[in-house]
Protein backbone atom coordinates (compact mmCIF):
# COMPACT_ATOMS: atom_id res chain seq x y z
CA UNK A 1 0.00 0.00 0.00
CA UNK A 2 2.89 2.33 0.76
CA UNK A 3 4.26 1.72 -2.72
CA UNK A 4 0.95 2.62 -4.29
CA UNK A 5 0.68 5.79 -2.22
CA UNK A 6 4.20 6.76 -3.16
CA UNK A 7 3.48 6.04 -6.81
CA UNK A 8 0.35 8.17 -6.69
CA UNK A 9 2.26 10.95 -4.99
CA UNK A 10 4.97 10.87 -7.65
CA UNK A 11 2.40 10.91 -10.38
CA UNK A 12 0.66 13.83 -8.81
CA UNK A 13 3.94 15.59 -8.23
CA UNK A 14 5.00 15.13 -11.81
CA UNK A 15 1.66 16.17 -13.07
CA UNK A 16 1.75 19.20 -10.86
CA UNK A 17 5.28 19.97 -11.85
CA UNK A 18 4.67 19.58 -15.53
CA UNK A 19 1.56 21.62 -15.31
CA UNK A 20 2.47 23.85 -12.42
CA UNK A 21 2.14 26.80 -14.62
CA UNK A 22 -1.44 26.01 -15.54
CA UNK A 23 -2.79 23.84 -12.49
CA UNK A 24 -5.12 25.71 -10.29
CA UNK A 25 -5.57 25.04 -6.53
CA UNK A 26 -8.97 23.60 -7.22
CA UNK A 27 -7.54 20.85 -9.45
CA UNK A 28 -4.86 20.13 -6.94
CA UNK A 29 -7.41 19.62 -4.17
CA UNK A 30 -9.42 17.39 -6.48
CA UNK A 31 -6.36 15.24 -7.08
CA UNK A 32 -5.75 14.94 -3.34
CA UNK A 33 -9.35 14.01 -2.75
CA UNK A 34 -9.10 11.37 -5.45
CA UNK A 35 -5.97 10.00 -3.80
CA UNK A 36 -7.83 9.68 -0.46
CA UNK A 37 -10.77 8.03 -2.15
CA UNK A 38 -8.49 5.49 -3.83
CA UNK A 39 -6.76 4.76 -0.53
CA UNK A 40 -10.10 4.23 1.26
CA UNK A 41 -11.38 2.03 -1.55
CA UNK A 42 -8.26 -0.10 -1.39
CA UNK A 43 -8.59 -0.51 2.38
CA UNK A 44 -12.24 -1.40 2.04
CA UNK A 45 -11.48 -3.95 -0.68
CA UNK A 46 -8.80 -5.53 1.49
CA UNK A 47 -11.24 -5.77 4.45
CA UNK A 48 -13.93 -7.20 2.21
CA UNK A 49 -11.49 -9.75 0.81
CA UNK A 50 -10.51 -10.80 4.33
CA UNK A 51 -14.17 -11.21 5.31
CA UNK A 52 -14.85 -13.20 2.18
CA UNK A 53 -11.93 -15.52 2.98
CA UNK A 54 -13.28 -16.07 6.50
CA UNK A 55 -16.74 -16.76 5.09
CA UNK A 56 -15.28 -19.20 2.58
CA UNK A 57 -13.38 -20.99 5.38
CA UNK A 58 -16.55 -21.23 7.48
CA UNK A 59 -18.51 -22.46 4.47
CA UNK A 60 -15.91 -25.17 3.85
CA UNK A 61 -16.19 -26.26 7.50
CA UNK A 62 -20.01 -26.26 7.35
CA UNK A 63 -19.90 -28.21 4.10
CA UNK A 64 -17.61 -30.84 5.64
CA UNK A 65 -19.85 -31.07 8.72
CA UNK A 66 -22.98 -31.41 6.60
CA UNK A 67 -21.30 -34.08 4.49
CA UNK A 68 -20.50 -36.03 7.66
CA UNK A 69 -24.06 -35.64 8.92
CA UNK A 70 -25.40 -36.69 5.52
CA UNK A 71 -23.15 -39.77 5.59
CA UNK A 72 -24.42 -40.67 9.09
CA UNK A 73 -28.01 -40.20 7.99
CA UNK A 74 -27.43 -42.45 4.98
CA UNK A 75 -25.93 -45.13 7.23
CA UNK A 76 -28.87 -44.87 9.62
CA UNK A 77 -31.32 -45.01 6.75
CA UNK A 78 -29.62 -48.11 5.37
CA UNK A 79 -29.75 -49.73 8.80
CA UNK A 80 -33.40 -48.79 9.29
CA UNK A 81 -34.27 -50.03 5.83
CA UNK A 82 -32.57 -53.37 6.55
CA UNK A 83 -34.38 -53.63 9.91
CA UNK A 84 -37.69 -52.79 8.27
CA UNK A 85 -37.18 -55.47 5.64
CA UNK A 86 -36.29 -57.97 8.36
CA UNK A 87 -39.30 -56.91 10.41
CA UNK A 88 -41.61 -57.35 7.45
CA UNK A 89 -40.17 -60.77 6.81
CA UNK A 90 -40.51 -61.77 10.47
CA UNK A 91 -44.00 -60.29 10.67
CA UNK A 92 -45.12 -62.29 7.67
CA UNK A 93 -43.67 -65.43 9.23
CA UNK A 94 -45.37 -64.71 12.58
CA UNK A 95 -48.68 -63.90 10.90
CA UNK A 96 -48.55 -67.15 8.95
CA UNK A 97 -47.67 -69.06 12.12
CA UNK A 98 -50.51 -67.42 14.08
CA UNK A 99 -52.89 -68.17 11.24
CA UNK A 100 -51.85 -71.83 11.23
CA UNK A 101 -52.17 -72.01 15.03
CA UNK A 102 -55.61 -70.45 14.86
CA UNK A 103 -56.75 -72.97 12.25
CA UNK A 104 -55.39 -75.82 14.38
CA UNK A 105 -57.19 -74.52 17.47
CA UNK A 106 -60.43 -74.05 15.58
CA UNK A 107 -60.20 -77.62 14.34
CA UNK A 108 -59.46 -78.89 17.85
CA UNK A 109 -62.38 -76.87 19.23
CA UNK A 110 -64.69 -78.45 16.67
CA UNK A 111 -63.43 -81.88 17.69
CA UNK A 112 -63.96 -81.11 21.39
CA UNK A 113 -67.45 -79.78 20.68
CA UNK A 114 -68.22 -82.96 18.76
CA UNK A 115 -67.00 -85.14 21.64
CA UNK A 116 -69.13 -83.13 24.09
CA UNK A 117 -72.12 -83.39 21.80
CA UNK A 118 -71.69 -87.16 21.66
CA UNK A 119 -71.28 -87.27 25.43
CA UNK A 120 -74.48 -85.30 26.00
CA UNK A 121 -76.31 -87.47 23.53
CA UNK A 122 -75.07 -90.65 25.20
CA UNK A 123 -75.94 -89.25 28.64
CA UNK A 124 -79.51 -88.49 27.61
CA UNK A 125 -79.88 -91.94 26.07
CA UNK A 126 -78.55 -93.55 29.24
CA UNK A 127 -81.00 -91.59 31.36
CA UNK A 128 -83.90 -92.76 29.20
CA UNK A 129 -82.78 -96.40 29.43
CA UNK A 130 -82.49 -96.15 33.22
CA UNK A 131 -85.87 -94.50 33.55
CA UNK A 132 -87.45 -97.34 31.60
CA UNK A 133 -85.55 -100.05 33.50
CA UNK A 134 -86.23 -98.59 36.95
CA UNK A 135 -89.72 -97.29 36.34
CA UNK A 136 -91.20 -99.65 38.91
CA UNK A 137 -89.07 -98.24 41.72
CA UNK A 138 -89.80 -94.52 41.33
CA UNK A 139 -92.58 -94.69 43.92
CA UNK A 140 -90.08 -96.12 46.40
CA UNK A 141 -87.88 -93.05 46.24
CA UNK A 142 -85.68 -93.80 43.20
CA UNK A 143 -84.87 -90.86 40.92
CA UNK A 144 -82.77 -90.46 37.77
CA UNK A 145 -81.49 -87.05 36.69
CA UNK A 146 -78.64 -85.39 34.82
CA UNK A 147 -76.29 -83.02 36.64
CA UNK A 148 -73.03 -81.57 35.31
CA UNK A 149 -72.98 -83.95 32.37
CA UNK A 150 -73.41 -87.06 34.58
CA UNK A 151 -76.40 -89.28 35.31
CA UNK A 152 -77.32 -89.54 39.00
CA UNK A 153 -79.37 -92.51 40.18
CA UNK A 154 -80.50 -91.76 43.73
CA UNK A 155 -81.96 -94.53 45.92
CA UNK A 156 -83.27 -93.77 49.40
CA UNK A 157 -82.03 -95.94 52.24
CA UNK A 158 -85.52 -97.42 52.79
CA UNK A 159 -85.39 -98.81 49.23
CA UNK A 160 -82.07 -100.60 49.86
CA UNK A 161 -81.48 -101.23 53.56
CA UNK A 162 -83.39 -102.02 56.74
CA UNK A 163 -83.07 -99.25 59.32
CA UNK A 164 -79.49 -98.91 60.57
CA UNK A 165 -78.29 -101.86 58.46
CA UNK A 166 -75.65 -102.23 55.77
CA UNK A 167 -77.20 -105.41 54.31
CA UNK A 168 -79.23 -104.86 51.13
CA UNK A 169 -82.79 -106.18 51.34
CA UNK A 170 -84.62 -108.05 48.56
CA UNK A 171 -86.38 -105.03 47.11
CA UNK A 172 -83.09 -103.17 46.96
CA UNK A 173 -81.45 -106.10 45.19
CA UNK A 174 -84.22 -106.07 42.58
CA UNK A 175 -83.62 -102.38 41.86
CA UNK A 176 -79.85 -102.83 41.68
CA UNK A 177 -80.24 -105.86 39.39
CA UNK A 178 -82.33 -103.78 36.99
CA UNK A 179 -79.67 -101.07 37.14
CA UNK A 180 -76.88 -103.58 36.53
CA UNK A 181 -78.63 -104.83 33.38
CA UNK A 182 -78.32 -101.35 31.87
CA UNK A 183 -74.77 -100.78 33.12
CA UNK A 184 -73.46 -103.99 31.56
CA UNK A 185 -74.72 -102.71 28.19
CA UNK A 186 -72.78 -99.45 28.67
CA UNK A 187 -69.09 -100.45 29.09
CA UNK A 188 -67.93 -96.89 28.40
CA UNK A 189 -69.59 -95.62 31.59
CA UNK A 190 -67.67 -95.17 34.87
CA UNK A 191 -69.63 -95.88 38.06
CA UNK A 192 -69.19 -94.12 41.42
CA UNK A 193 -71.30 -95.27 44.38
CA UNK A 194 -71.69 -92.62 47.10
CA UNK A 195 -73.17 -93.23 50.55
CA UNK A 196 -74.97 -90.35 52.33
CA UNK A 197 -76.54 -90.05 55.79
CA UNK A 198 -78.47 -87.56 57.91
CA UNK A 199 -77.03 -85.87 61.00
CA UNK A 200 -78.49 -88.18 63.64
CA UNK A 201 -75.86 -89.95 65.71
CA UNK A 202 -75.34 -93.69 65.36
CA UNK A 203 -76.44 -95.77 68.37
CA UNK A 204 -75.82 -99.42 69.18
CA UNK A 205 -74.64 -100.51 65.70
CA UNK A 206 -71.68 -102.60 66.76
CA UNK A 207 -68.64 -102.00 64.57
CA UNK A 208 -70.29 -98.98 62.87
CA UNK A 209 -68.95 -96.03 64.87
CA UNK A 210 -70.48 -93.03 63.15
CA UNK A 211 -72.16 -91.71 59.99
CA UNK A 212 -68.86 -91.85 58.10
CA UNK A 213 -68.68 -95.59 58.71
CA UNK A 214 -72.33 -96.09 57.81
CA UNK A 215 -72.06 -94.17 54.54
CA UNK A 216 -68.87 -95.99 53.46
CA UNK A 217 -70.09 -99.47 54.40
CA UNK A 218 -73.40 -99.00 52.61
CA UNK A 219 -71.65 -97.83 49.42
CA UNK A 220 -69.26 -100.82 49.51
CA UNK A 221 -72.23 -103.16 50.02
CA UNK A 222 -73.76 -101.84 46.81
CA UNK A 223 -70.47 -102.15 44.94
CA UNK A 224 -70.01 -105.76 46.10
CA UNK A 225 -73.52 -106.67 45.00
CA UNK A 226 -73.04 -105.09 41.55
CA UNK A 227 -69.62 -106.66 40.98
CA UNK A 228 -69.91 -110.05 42.70
CA UNK A 229 -73.54 -110.95 42.04
CA UNK A 230 -74.35 -108.90 38.93
CA UNK A 231 -70.90 -109.17 37.32
CA UNK A 232 -70.42 -105.47 36.58
CA UNK A 233 -66.71 -104.87 35.96
CA UNK A 234 -65.01 -103.84 39.18
CA UNK A 235 -62.50 -101.70 37.30
CA UNK A 236 -65.34 -99.31 36.51
CA UNK A 237 -66.51 -99.01 40.12
CA UNK A 238 -65.65 -96.58 42.93
CA UNK A 239 -67.11 -96.66 46.47
CA UNK A 240 -67.08 -93.53 48.64
CA UNK A 241 -68.76 -92.33 51.82
CA UNK A 242 -69.92 -88.71 52.07
CA UNK A 243 -71.40 -88.97 55.57
CA UNK A 244 -73.82 -86.18 56.48
CA UNK A 245 -72.01 -83.43 54.59
CA UNK A 246 -73.91 -83.28 51.29
CA UNK A 247 -77.58 -83.10 52.35
CA UNK A 248 -80.48 -82.72 49.94
CA UNK A 249 -82.96 -81.55 52.57
CA UNK A 250 -83.10 -80.06 56.03
CA UNK A 251 -82.11 -82.40 58.84
CA UNK A 252 -84.60 -80.58 61.07
CA UNK A 253 -87.52 -82.54 59.55
CA UNK A 254 -88.20 -86.26 59.11
CA UNK A 255 -88.85 -85.80 55.39
CA UNK A 256 -85.56 -83.93 54.95
CA UNK A 257 -83.60 -86.57 56.87
CA UNK A 258 -85.18 -89.29 54.72
CA UNK A 259 -83.95 -87.54 51.56
CA UNK A 260 -80.46 -87.25 53.02
CA UNK A 261 -80.17 -90.98 53.83
CA UNK A 262 -79.49 -92.27 50.35
CA UNK A 263 -77.16 -94.04 47.93
CA UNK A 264 -76.24 -92.04 44.84
CA UNK A 265 -74.85 -93.91 41.86
CA UNK A 266 -73.05 -91.43 39.61
CA UNK A 267 -72.63 -92.58 36.01
CA UNK A 268 -69.96 -90.69 34.05
CA UNK A 269 -69.05 -91.24 30.41
CA UNK A 270 -65.38 -91.99 29.86
CA UNK A 271 -63.74 -88.87 28.48
CA UNK A 272 -60.42 -90.30 27.31
CA UNK A 273 -61.00 -88.96 23.82
CA UNK A 274 -61.75 -85.50 25.21
CA UNK A 275 -58.71 -85.53 27.49
CA UNK A 276 -56.47 -86.55 24.59
CA UNK A 277 -57.77 -83.66 22.53
CA UNK A 278 -57.17 -81.18 25.35
CA UNK A 279 -53.60 -82.40 25.88
CA UNK A 280 -52.65 -81.88 22.24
Amino acid sequence: MKKISLFLAVVLFCSAFSACVVMSPKKYKALLARQDSLNNGWSASQLSGSNLEKSATQLRKDTARLNDELSDLRDKYSSMDANYAKLRSNSSTEINKLSDDLKTREQRLKEVEEVLRKRDEATNQLKEKLNQALLGFTKSGLTVEIKNGNVYVSLTDKLLFPSGSIIIDEKGKQALAQLAGVLKQQPEINIAVEGHTDTQKIKNLGQIKDNWDLSVLRSTSVVRFLTEEQKVEGVRMTATGKGEFQPLGSNASADGRSKNRRIEIVLSPKLDELYNLIKQ
